[in-house]
C-alpha cells in the first residue's frame, strides 16, 4: 500500500491539490479575502497546478526522467517564490497596527526570500554531483534549503508576535500554521532521508508522511478559511507603548509614503 504508484500514492498526490485548487476558486469570489490575503490565492493556483503538472509528468510514459526533474525544478522555484511572498504578507498582517514596520517587513521578506531561493537554486545547480544524474541531488538540496528558510521565517514571525503580544486574524493564522507544519515535517523527513544507508521501504514511508502532512495542511486551510470562527468582541484600547511603536515612528520618518 505504501508504495509509489499505489492507489494511496495517487490519492495523496492528486486529491489535496484538487482540493487546494477548489479552495482557491471559492476564495476568488470573496472580495474580502481577495483584499486581505491575495498572495494565498496566487499560492493556491500556482501550487495546485504545478503539482498536478508534476504528477502528470510522473505518470505519462512518454516523459523522460530528465524532463520530469526539470519540471520538478521549475515547480520548486515557482512555488517557493510564491511562498515567500505569502510569508511576507502574513508578516504584514501580524504587524498591521504598525504600518511602517509591516511595510518594511513585507518588502524585506519578499526580497530576501526570493533572492535566497535564486541563490539556492544556482548553488544547487553548480554543486559537485556524484553520478551522471546529479539533477536529482540538486533538486533535493534545493528543496531542503527552501524548507529550512521557510520554517525559519515562520518561526521568527510566531516568536516575534508572541513576544510583543500581537495576534493574527483567523485566516492568516490558519495559513501560517499550515505552512509551518508542512515545512517542519518536510525538513525533518529530508534530514532522516539524508542517511545514505536508509532502505527504500523506509524512504517510501517518509514520502507518504510528507504527502499525508500536506493533505492535512490543505484541510487545515479549508477549515480556517471557510468555517466561520467564534466572534470575539474586543474593547477598543490603544496599543501599549513599546519598542515596536518607537521603531514604527522612526520608520515613518525614514520610509517614503
Amino acid at each position: 500500500m505504501l508504495q509509489p504508484h499505489s492507489p494511496l500514492w495517487h490519492y495523496f498526490w492528486v486529491s489535496p491539490n484538487l482540493l487546494l485548487l477548489c479552495l482557491g476558486c471559492i476564495l476568488l469570489f470573496n472580495p474580502k479575502f481577495r483584499k486581505e490575503l491575495p498572495a494565498f490565492l496566487v499560492f493556491c493556483f500556482v501550487t495546485s497546478l504545478s503539482e498536478l503538472a508534476l504528477y502528470g509528468a510522473d505518470v505519462i510514459p512518454t516523459v523522460t526522467p530528465l524532463q520530469f526533474w526539470i519540471t520538478d525544478w521549475a515547480t520548486l522555484v515557482s512555488e517557493s517564490i510564491v511562498k515567500f511572498v505569502l510569508v511576507g504578507e502574513i508578516f504584514a498582517r501580524v504587524f498591521n497596527s504598525y504600518s511602517s514596520l509591516a511595510r518594511l517587513g513585507r518588502i524585506l521578506i519578499r526580497t530576501v526570500g526570493v533572492a535566497l531561493v535564486m541563490t539556492s537554486a544556482i548553488a544547487a545547480a553548480l554543486a559537485p554531483k556524484n553520478g551522471s544524474f546529479g539533477i536529482v541531488a540538486g533538486a533535493h538540496l534545493l528543496q531542503q534549503t527552501i524548507y529550512l528558510i521557510e520554517s525559519g521565517l515562520l518561526l521568527f514571525i510566531f516568536v516575534f508576535a508572541s513576544y510583543f503580544r500581537l495576534s493574527l486574524d483567523r485566516g492568516s493564522f490558519g495559513v501560517a500554521i499550515g505552512l509551518g507544519i508542512s515545512s517542519c515535517v518536510q525538513l525533518a523527513t529530508w534530514a532522516v532521508m539524508a542517511n545514505g544507508d536508509l532502505p527504500n521501504s523506509t524512504r517510501n514511508q517518509l514520502d507518504f508522511v510528507n504527502m499525508a502532512t500536506y493533505h492535512f495542511c490543505v484541510l487545515l486551510w479549508v477549515f480556517y478559511l471557510l468555517v466561520p470562527g467564534k466572534v470575539v468582541v474586543k474593547s477598543a484600547v490603544p496599543l501599549p507603548e513599546n519598542n515596536l511603536a518607537v521603531w514604527n515612528r522612526e520608520l515613518e520618518r525614514l520610509l517614503p509614503q
